[in-house]
């Protein structure tokens, strides 16, 4: 039995570095690698190019990084929350790649599954598909993105086992699974790491096999997006 297992999250980023392109798996607060990030933060890593769908809000998730000016560059789909990351986009501080939700995720599972590139509608005759490919299928015209290429993926998820088995909960199941196998490294924190064999066969989203290290974490915060649409306090009139 391969045993992916590993002590705690310093064994799990070494080899960490800047200047590095890293995956991280989440969509708005759910499923964020809340452990990888905090350690990223403490080793003080820069120079980051950074693939997520979102960029946390500014005192949680990839916001650690932004307001520490660790990342370079984010590759990203959604970035509203961010006070942060807004202001250093305005400024220049910080490259952004806005991507297609959906392309977002299909560049990651590209990556994942060995394919150097995919055809997608998203964003033809728009400025998504400036300098990039385009050719038509059946009357339809479509641009060519390229997989990404990631030194080492972050990802959560509910459940492991030492051999890498995955399995996800409820919303945590998005882009963490295409994130697996889809760098050069992929670290896991789970909630709860149990031995080889304990885990369902018919409940694991992941196979071992995508997977180089897993960490068992510790304090997840769970946090809960809400909106707010006026004050708590002001009374209908």
């Amino acid at each position: 039995m391969i045993r992916k297992a590993v002590p705690n999250v310093e064994d799990a980023l070494d080899g960490v570095k800047d200047g590095m392109t890293l995956m991280l798996g989440g969509f708005g607060l759910s499923g964020i690698p809340e452990n990888s990030i905090s350690e990223l933060v403490r080793l003080n890593i820069k120079n980051l190019t950074c693939i997520s769908n979102n960029a946390g809000v500014d005192d949680f998730g990839l916001g650690l990084l932004l307001h520490k000016k660790q990342i370079d560059k984010m590759i990203s789909s959604y970035v509203g929350e961010n006070a942060e990351f807004e202001r250093q986009m305005l400024s220049g501080e910080l490259e952004v790649e806005l991507v297609p939700q959906g392309t977002l995720a299909a560049r990651c599972q590209a990556a994942q599954q060995g394919f150097p590139a995919i055809y997608t509608p998203a964003g033809f005759g728009t400025e998504v598909a400036e300098g990039k490919e385009t050719r038509e299928f059946n009357g339809k015209m479509y641009v060519l993105e390229e997989a990404f290429k990631a030194d080492f993926s972050f990802v959560k998820a509910w459940k492991g086992d030492k051999a890498g088995n995955l399995i996800f909960k409820g919303t945590a199941r998005n882009f963490n699974p295409l994130m697996c196998g889809a760098a050069k490294i992929t670290v896991v924190e789970v909630e709860e790491l149990v031995e080889p064999g304990e885990l369902d066969p018919n409940q694991i989203h992941i196979p071992g096999i995508f997977v180089q290290r897993i960490f068992e974490g510790k304090n997840y915060e769970k946090r809960i997006e809400k909106r707010t649409v006026r004050p708590s306090d002001e009374k209908m009139k």
